[in-house]
């Protein structure tokens, strides 16, 4: 009598020995070999006897800063990272109520910045989630509390206003209430952005530890919409010292408005959006008092104003005179202005004290037409601009400009780029 299938794969009776027990092993490989591969009614999953069980995410995330759980963390604290394998990055931070912040991740996908400082003696949490080609979120938090509002605070101020219309030469000027050490003007640089539309590229330079100026490398667009932000707020400035707030400002760039003085001809030539509008004829300093030589910006504009040397020039060379349409060139004291004593010899005899003499007309006609921050480039006179005496920002070539930045220059990577990152890049496009 035969044994049955079942008695062979329980290892069958004695009476067949061990020729039964090698015919029930092969029958047991054969039914595991066949489970193996079966798709166990639509369901891929590995059977649990093969190690399996779903893999986690490919890729992972790590938060460097703020540490969890960390205190005293300054207002204007960025959230770093590290991650693998990432295909997508995202940042989340929200405050304790769980109200989400703002904020923008760094080009280098690296950080990520708030929009603006957070508030003082508050908790946040951090949640970075990277995701790999596998489609699997990995993610990172960080729960940690800001710093109570610091005593020292330094002032962040603009000398130009919202909505403001500026010439094609106009720097952006920005202000400190106290200065900033050398090792902390990199930090608060890459938290300075310029957005130009269209795009253009530019870059910031430190004037002085109390001011920092940005221009493009080419003058400005004509007719460009410039957003420049400075986000100080609860950044460390050195010695105990923070900033007091963050800033913004939109301004709005005027038509090419650009003025050029040639001393051999004694003419200046004026160009709009690239086309010769007018002539005008000048006289420019006598030898003993020349007109500086260099490319300079209209700072002020004064319809009437007094010009008193007395003090400075002494009674034999000083004068005091009434004077309209007066613009500011240099600190020093050189102005385009209306100088009708000298209408008899503009175009061929220099005799002014280093100012830009034009008949009372022409002084009309340039003070109804140009705008703060519109360019005049004088040539061929004896003495060159100093850097520094006025807003000389376009006297220096865009490598030297550059060197004043805290941060190296890095053009933009894409053509459309109109944000200029401060200098880990800044941004514009031509100006120098």
């Amino acid at each position: 009598m035969r044994a049955s299938q079942d008695e062979l794969i329980r290892g069958g009776s004695a009476r067949r020995g061990g020729r039964r027990r090698v015919f029930a092993a092969a029958v047991l490989a054969a039914a595991m070999a066949l489970t193996g591969c079966t798709s166990g009614g639509g369901d891929d999953k590995p059977s649990s006897w093969q190690g399996g069980g779903e893999k986690g995410p490919k890729a992972s995330a790590t938060i460097t800063e703020p540490a969890a759980d960390a205190k005293d963390v300054p207002a204007s604290t960025a959230v770093t990272f590290t991650t693998k394998e990432a295909q997508e990055t995202t940042v989340e931070l929200k405050d304790s109520a769980g109200k989400a912040v703002e904020g923008q991740l760094a080009k280098d996908g690296k950080s990520w910045l708030p929009d603006g400082a957070l508030n003082y003696g508050e908790t946040y949490t951090a949640t970075v989630t990277a995701t790999g080609d596998d489609g699997k979120p990995a993610t990172a938090t960080s729960t940690f509390t800001t710093m109570a509002k610091p005593g020292k605070q330094v002032r962040v101020t603009s000398f130009l206003g919202d909505n403001q219309v500026v010439g094609v030469a106009m720097p952006l000027i920005v202000k400190f209430g106290r200065a900033i050490p050398e090792d902390y003007r990199d930090d608060l640089q890459r938290r300075m952005t310029v957005t130009a539309k269209p795009a253009q590229e530019g870059i910031w330079h430190w004037i002085s530890p109390t001011e920092v100026h940005y221009r493009p490398k080419a003058f400005w667009k004509a007719n460009s919409t410039v957003t420049y932000k400075v986000l100080a707020g609860g950044l460390p400035l050195g010695d105990g010292w923070y900033g007091r707030s963050d800033l913004t400002v939109d301004i709005k760039i005027g038509p090419s408005f650009v003025m050029t003085v040639d001393n051999r001809t004694k003419k200046m030539t004026v160009t709009k959006d690239g086309k010769v509008i007018k002539t005008i004829l000048v006289s420019l300093g006598k030898k003993s008092t020349p007109s500086s030589s260099g490319t300079m910006v209209v700072i002020e504009k004064l319809r009437h104003t007094v010009f008193d040397t007395m003090d400075e020039l002494g009674p034999e060379e000083g004068y005091r005179t009434e004077i309209d349409y007066a613009q500011r060139l240099t600190w020093g004291g050189e102005f385009i202005h209306a100088a009708p004593w000298s209408e008899g010899v503009q175009g061929r005899t220099n005799v002014s004290h280093g100012c830009v003499n034009v008949s009372m007309k022409d002084g009309n006609w340039l003070f109804a037409n140009t705008r703060m921050g519109d360019p005049i480039t004088v040539k061929g006179t004896e003495r060159k601009l100093q850097n520094g005496n006025g807003w000389t920002d376009w006297n220096m070539s865009w490598d030297e400009y550059v060197k004043g930045s805290a941060l190296p220059y890095e053009p933009p990577a894409e053509p459309g780029d109109d944000t200029s990152p401060s200098a880990d890049q800044p941004s514009v496009e031509p100006t120098a």
